[in-house]
């Protein structure tokens, strides 16, 4: 599992004319699957995203999580950042994961988050989305299961 992390100050993710998550500050997670990752690992990225301390404190330094400032979690599916570009010029998909096994699994990312306190919004698994987010820093960040 992967997720891309972008701190903001806003994003919103739209299916058409229809907004589907819509969050002020806080983080954009595109999460990604791939084969045998389980729920201990979508749990064990969550609580990372919801502790990791990448917002700046009085100090300006990074020392505040997503949790320290109140701030919400925009989850949008991203199978893409499993994309193998080393032959050719059309990106292979072969790594990612299982369409329905990555859909329960980046619910249950998602669950994990709003347990923890975590506000949370969120595109729709499968759909074309328009993902729009003011980037604070900017700032991204990728998590990634252990191998």
């Amino acid at each position: 599992m992967r997720v891309l992390l972008q701190r903001c100050s806003r994003a919103t993710v739209r299916v058409g004319d229809e907004v589907t998550g819509s969050i002020d500050r806080g983080l954009v997670a595109l999460v990604g699957t791939t084969h045998g990752d389980t729920d201990a690992v979508a749990r064990r990225l969550a609580e990372q995203t919801a502790r990791l301390r990448i917002f700046p404190d009085d100090e300006g330094r990074s020392g505040r999580s997503v949790l320290d400032i109140r701030g919400a979690v925009l989850v949008v599916s991203q199978f893409t950042l499993y994309a193998d570009t080393r032959k050719g010029t059309r990106p292979s998909f072969v790594k990612s994961g299982d369409p329905e096994e990555a859909k329960r699994l980046i619910a249950t990312y998602q669950a994990v988050l709003e347990d923890l306190g975590v506000p949370t919004g969120c595109g729709v698994f499968g759909a074309m989305m328009e993902v729009e987010l003011v980037n604070d820093g900017p700032f991204t960040v990728l998590l990634e299961r252990e191998a």
